[in-house]
């Protein structure tokens, strides 16, 4: 994957390599399209889950900060005393399984085989009772949430082009810094798929991100997005720190404690320089830096010379990041080691959000057997 991100990059800078991977993104958009219509004509089939199903996802390739939608959305639902459980592939997941792996209650399912982001999801949401079943069917997990959890609405993380499922209510996120992905589809530009074909399935759309444009720039893209999706609205978010985690004692600090300090940074995120901005609207004086491939599991090696460079200065990182530390880098990194907890806070459209999910009457139903 980190060859592939390398060669895409290199030729990204060369006229003939950005002349190839046009020419791909052509291929996939002519395969996106055909897979859409075989489910449009219904010759590829679409199964109906036993609960409300709700899709949160991109039409680009990340940075959107779906997860903290994710969480959020988890959150709405249990204040309302709704039973809710997350169904999620496990992207990148360095042990992957055909099986359901749940995360619920006190678990402490190995990341390794249900991926960070649902290992994060779990310990943000360890007080609100949410399972989270991580398989790459997700019709499976669905009905196993349903039968064994008694779940009422299922929240698909990062399903908007996984049209095997059916979906009550899709979500799309789309990020102020890159709205329209480089108006170009995969490899090319960052689209997953087309983007007017891909907004017709959007029944909400939330703009993230949206204080670090101007005031311009958010109306241009809001007037874009109304003129190829009309009906849907349109919610305006921005992602906030939320608290910071010592990592090594599991504490929550005040944001304010690394305010006027000088602290490293590493993380393996989509979107790197978000996370750093935000720890420079923080008042921490950003020394060192490091930054990773999306999803990068980290070695005993790299936190090592971590600390060798660093000196007494706190190091900072994502709790994204987090599970995917070596065993024993505790030992690898002396001094503070801190997690940056990020949450979604709406500037515009916080009432149609929470009368939204109020819609999703429990419906009643009779869960079908299990498959074998």
């Amino acid at each position: 994957m980190k060859r592939l991100i390398l060669l895409r990059k290199r030729l990204l800078q060369d006229p003939w390599g950005r002349g190839f991977l046009r020419l791909l993104s052509w291929v996939y958009g002519a395969a996106t399209a055909i897979r859409r219509l075989l489910y449009q004509w219904r010759i590829l089939p679409t199964k109906r889950l036993p609960a409300k199903t709700v899709c949160i996802g991109n039409l680009t390739t990340g940075g959107t900060g779906k997860t903290s939608a994710v969480l959020l959305a988890a959150e709405t639902l249990r204040k309302h005393q709704v039973s809710v459980a997350i169904l999620s592939r496990g992207y990148r997941r360095p042990k992957p399984t055909t099986d359901v792996q749940v995360l619920a209650g006190g678990s402490e399912s190995a990341w390794i085989q249900a991926g960070d982001e649902p290992w994060m999801m779990h310990q943000v949401l360890k007080d609100y009772d949410v399972p989270i079943l991580v398989a790459p069917n997700r019709y499976k997990a669905g009905l196993e949430a349903v039968h064994n959890f008694k779940s009422r609405i299922l929240l698909l993380d990062d399903g908007f082009q996984h049209l095997r499922l059916h979906r009550d209510l899709n979500i799309v996120l789309i990020s102020a810094l890159d709205p329209f992905g480089g108006d170009h589809l995969l490899p090319l530009g960052e689209l997953r798929e087309p983007l007017k074909p891909g907004l017709r399935r959007a029944n909400l759309i939330i703009i993230t991100h949206a204080n670090k444009v101007s005031a311009e720039r958010l109306e241009e893209i809001r007037q874009i997005l109304h003129k190829l999706r009309p009906h849907a609205p349109i919610l305006e978010a921005v992602h906030q720190p939320d608290f910071l985690l010592d990592v090594k004692h599991e504490k929550k600090l005040p944001l304010d404690h690394i305010s006027n300090r000088a602290v490293a940074s590493f993380c393996a995120i989509g979107s790197p320089e978000t996370f750093e901005g935000d720890l420079r609207r923080l008042g921490a004086k950003l020394r060192q830096v490091w930054r990773y491939p999306d999803h990068h599991v980290y070695s005993m090696q790299e936190m090592r010379s971590i600390d060798r460079v660093r000196g007494n200065m706190p190091v900072v990182t994502t709790l994204k990041d987090v599970p995917r530390l070596p065993m024993g880098w505790q030992q690898a990194i002396s001094g503070e080691v801190l997690a940056l907890a990020i949450r979604l806070d709406f500037i515009r459209g916080r009432e149609i959000w929470e009368s939204t999910f109020l819609k999703l009457k429990e419906p009643r139903w009779t869960p079908p057997p299990l498959p074998r």
